[in-house]
């Protein structure tokens, strides 16, 4: 649905992006992480069309979409910082949308305000707090029936309750309509949730783009227990992070686990024992061996 093939763009001298790609299959809920400052807002404004390359190209659905109209109809974009018209309401942000986008479905827009149970559709949307305002650019963006919708920090301002309303209608519409989705969040806890493939992007770069499930299978968290100190891996297995509490060893291995396991198994060790990284884990870990400064935090 997306293809972005080796761009770049530069702002006063300032190299913001350095030959980015990143690929997100129709139909899949995409995860995009990385520290402050490492491109992510950058690069989603040329997703969205906002910001021209400078070099490269970004496909949606095969065409460009850097000022193509047929393109921008098909996704819509909720942003950090929601924009709406002055002392407009809902309801006429309403028929906004329906003059924007010929797929927006009025009989949904209806169906779907019981969810939203506490905004005032006559009240100018800028009076409602940030959560609903939230709100109201969830319920819209949802009613256009995109192909592909783009979020930047999406859930941030609200309540846990709404979060999970706002993720499972989402997720609905991934289910039934394969809608495609773009997220860029800091929550990692709540993308390990809802994503299938994950980019993690760094200095402008994405460094590593994967299924979720493949990222959290190539990197473990392994305890081994020893009399002798901990054993020695072969070169092919990297070596994140270790620390020990008196015998007992954490190391954070890059490679299949299994085969670490039988690796450090060889030692006979007291306890070998294999346990699952979260993203956030593997996130702080990668991070750390890409020259960003991670403390040292025992898991």
């Amino acid at each position: 649905m997306i293809q972005v093939n080796h761009l770049e763009k530069s702002f006063e001298g300032f190299h913001a992006l350095k030959g980015v790609d990143m690929h997100v299959e129709k139909g899949a809920i995409y995860g995009l992480v990385g520290p402050n400052g490492a491109g992510k807002s950058t690069l989603i404004r040329h997703i969205t069309g906002v910001y021209k390359p400078d070099a490269g190209e970004v496909l949606i659905a095969g065409e460009p979409v850097y000022e193509n109209k047929k393109v921008k109809a098909k996704f819509s974009y909720i942003p950090d910082e929601i924009f709406y018209f002055m002392q407009a309401d809902t309801m006429e942000m309403k028929r906004f949308y329906q003059g924007i986008y010929p797929t927006f479905d009025e009989k949904l827009f209806y169906r779907l305000q019981e969810f939203f149970p506490n905004i005032d559709v006559k009240r100018s949307i800028r009076r409602l707090s940030k959560g609903m305002q939230k709100q109201v650019a969830f319920w819209l963006a949802i009613c256009a029936k995109p192909e592909l919708m783009i979020l930047d920090e999406p859930v941030d301002g609200l309540d846990p309750v709404m979060r999970r309303q706002i993720w499972s209608i989402i997720m609905s519409e991934v289910a039934e309509n394969q809608m495609t989705v773009l997220v860029s969040s800091h929550n990692l806890r709540e993308l390990e949730d809802v994503c299938d493939h994950v980019g993690i992007m760094h200095q402008g770069t994405i460094m590593i783009e994967r299924s979720l499930s493949d990222l959290q299978g190539s990197v473990s968290k392994i305890q081994v227990a020893c009399q002798n100190g901990v054993p020695k891996l072969s070169e092919e297995f990297e070596v994140l992070h270790m620390s020990n509490t008196g015998r007992v060893y954490t190391l954070i291995v890059k490679g299949d686990p299994e085969d670490a396991k039988k690796a450090l198994a060889a030692a006979n060790p007291a306890i070998v024992d294999v346990l699952p990284l979260t993203l956030e884990e593997i996130f702080i870990y990668e991070m750390g061996g890409a020259d960003y400064e991670v403390k040292d935090i025992l898991f």
